[in-house]
């Protein structure tokens, strides 16, 4: 690969992850400094938001090289905590070319409300949104993780569960980690997930206000 080649590609990861970091922040899921967002070069190198920058005003140099195990390429580059749960997708499925983690309220609230180990999601048309469903007529479980702030312990508990979380997944009280083949697919499943996330929290309305 020519030196040419190598950093139009890097750009590219760049210019999706500040692109979906803008989409993010419009549909409310990236409140103040919280979420990431990653994106795997074609060459295997991992692209993901450097720690503690606002999503929805990302540029090109919010975005930062980690190695498959997370550790930032350049010294003195800061990666985010939670990069270990980007690096363990890629590390599953080399078919994953992004991963997009956003703390909405919904998600925030219902998993908070929810004490079952995983959410269920059936009847939706939006359902087909995800891999492998072609129907409104099924249901996709999404596992609830308890919030934990030693992320490798965490990553260790989300480990068992990797290849059968269509849908993605949501960690209690925090948000939800969601990715696809590529930046369009990740982004879609995400805001399909996240509007699920919202019709069953005003469910849960619903049925409290009927109580």
């Amino acid at each position: 690969m020519g030196m040419s080649d190598h950093d139009s590609a890097w750009t590219q990861a760049a210019r999706d992850i500040v692109r979906a970091g803008r989409r993010m922040d419009q549909r409310g899921w990236v409140p103040a400094t919280a979420g990431n967002i990653s994106r795997r070069l074609p060459d295997g190198r991992i692209a993901i938001t450097r720690s503690g920058g606002h999503k929805g005003f990302l540029d090109e140099s919010d975005v930062i090289e980690v190695t498959p195990d997370g550790t930032p390429a350049l010294t003195g580059t800061r990666a985010s905590a939670e990069t270990l749960l980007h690096t363990q997708l890629y590390a599953h499925d080399p078919m994953i070319g992004a991963v997009v983690h956003g703390h909405s309220v919904a998600s925030t609230v219902l998993s908070m409300m929810r004490r079952a180990p995983f959410l269920r999601l059936e009847g939706y048309e939006v359902l087909k949104v995800f891999e492998g469903q072609t129907t409104h007529e099924t249901s996709v479980d999404v596992p609830l993780f308890d919030n934990d702030q030693d992320i490798a312990r965490l990553a260790g508990v989300v480990a068992p569960h990797l290849g059968n979380m269509p849908a993605g997944y949501v960690i209690r009280g925090h948000g939800v980690y969601v990715w696809g083949k590529d930046m369009d697919t990740a982004l879609a499943r995400q805001e399909g997930l996240e509007f699920l996330l919202s019709c069953e929290l005003a469910k849960a309305g619903v049925n409290e206000g009927k109580g």
